[in-house]
């Protein structure tokens, strides 16, 4: 997050010639908080990614088949891929967002301060 902070120091504006007639350029001076931010799509992205690839070793893994009441249940593996792949992708997802949370509490503390200079042009009325 950047803080900003009006500066004591806050210049007059001066007249200029702009295209279509005089301009007042105001200037104002801020201190903002300048860090590094994960692209949390990203992070969540590839947690669904790594999700989905668990979900697949998972489906190949494992072939056995459930019984209910002493009857056996079958399913094809695009079913068992499927279900896996709704668990697995959305804890991956999860996790991926965990992860991109930590490394931006991580950036926080490496923030920096700097002073920024504003510009704006004004029409002067004649």
């Amino acid at each position: 997050m950047s803080d900003t902070q009006n500066s004591p120091e806050t210049p007059e504006p001066s007249p200029a010639q702009g295209v279509d007639g005089p301009l007042e350029i105001d200037v104002t001076s801020d201190t903002v908080s300048v860090r590094r931010a994960p692209r949390f799509g990203a992070f969540i992205a590839l947690g669904a990614v790594v999700g989905a690839v668990v979900a697949l070793i998972l489906t190949f893994t494992f072939s056995g088949q459930p019984t209910v009441e002493g009857e056996l249940i079958e399913f094809d593996r695009g079913q068992v891929f499927g279900f896996l792949l709704l668990v697995c992708g959305t804890i991956g997802a999860a996790l991926g967002a965990v992860v991109a949370l930590i490394v931006d509490r991580a950036s926080a503390k490496r923030a920096r301060s700097v002073t920024v200079q504003h510009e704006s042009a004004h029409r002067l009325e004649e």
